[in-house]
């Protein structure tokens, strides 16, 4: 997994003496790449290790990691400003459903379907969890330091373990290297909004807000041209709706409960038999309206609502081991 993240200098005979180090933007991105790479690892060293092998159990730890932040017990995290990261309670619940969907016999008898969902939510959460985890971690070098991110300038040992990641000849010259962050510097200027001290309604305002910033990130910087924008990827899409409420075919929904369904249908959100999935406009005409429904229940009933981020937050360390699972994949 590459070096550890810190920096050695030569010993010498003269007391108390120090050595300056200088710490730029790229250096800083690299441990914070370090950090990410960690995260869907399992260790067999201090800092050797492997990306867990079956996809469902990444996009778990990936929800997992996603509540983590969302309720501000992530490491560097901090209780007192719960609620900042709102996209990423909204993001824990993605996450889940797609480790559902992975888990779905239905889904893995299409491999490019279900290596695609695969690859979306893998590089998703190597782009998104970045931008979080430096606010949280450099707060004081975020806003100098965030559009200086760029995964091929990342020191040598970093970028090696970048060069080991699933589908990385494929997913970076589509993503432009995590480059990109025009939403990104929006929402989390929002972020700042978030954190000080406004009215509750106010502070619910800019709370959505910020959630539709990052998921424009999300859907068109990230997902739109690493999968949907895929012909093949999208063809099969278009197949399986038209196979839609067939056997052959899972609903295309979103559940706001750690479990995959539930039977109460205000704590679900149901794409409309209209929705074009590989189509930007369309896709985020549905996710618009499950910000809506999603951001209704934050409000109503947020005790329900943070006790299935808890739950799912608990996932964090998923892994073939834990958990009976089938569909292990090569990577």
């Amino acid at each position: 997994m590459g070096a550890a993240n810190e920096v050695k200098a030569t010993t010498n005979t003269i007391a108390n003496s120090r050595k300056e180090i200088h710490c730029d933007c790229n250096l800083m991105w690299s441990i914070i790449q370090q950090m990410i790479t960690k995260r869907l690892c399992s260790q067999s060293g201090r800092n050797e290790g492997s990306i867990i092998p079956v996809y469902s159990d990444r996009a778990r730890r990936i929800a997992a990691t996603y509540a983590r932040f969302y309720l501000e017990t992530e490491k560097y995290g901090d209780v007192s400003k719960k609620g900042r990261f709102y996209w990423m309670a909204l993001g824990a619940f993605a996450s889940k459903t797609v480790a559902c969907s992975l888990d779905d016999p239905r889904v893995a008898l299409i491999d490019t379907v279900f290596r695609g969902l695969a690859k979306g939510n893998l590089w998703l959460f190597y782009d998104i969890s970045g931008w979080h985890w430096y606010y949280t971690r450099f707060r004081d070098s975020f806003d100098q330091c965030v559009t200086c991110r760029d995964a091929s300038a990342y020191i040598r040992p970093v970028r090696e373990q970048v060069a080991n990641y699933p589908w990385k000849d494929d997913a970076l010259p589509k993503i432009k290297n995590m480059h990109q962050h025009s939403y990104i510097v929006s929402g989390f200027n929002l972020v700042q909004e978030i954190e000080s001290e406004l009215r509750p309604r106010q502070r619910a305002t800019k709370q959505l807000q910020h959630l539709l910033e990052i998921a424009q990130h999300e859907q068109g910087v990230i997902l739109q041209p690493l999968i949907y924008a895929d012909p093949n990827f999208s063809a099969w899409v278009a197949r399986q709706r038209a196979w839609y409420a067939n056997w052959a075919s899972p609903d295309l929904q979103l559940a706001f409960h750690n479990a995959c369904d539930t039977k109460e249908a205000q704590l679900k959100s149901v794409a409309d038999s209209t929705t074009i999935l590989e189509n930007y406009t369309s896709r985020m005409d549905w996710i618009n309206s499950a910000a809506d429904q999603f951001h209704h229940l934050m409000q109503t009933r947020a005790e329900y609502m943070e006790s299935q981020l808890q739950i799912i937050s608990g996932w964090v360390g998923a892994s073939q081991e834990l958990r009976p699972m089938t569909h292990y994949q090569p990577f």
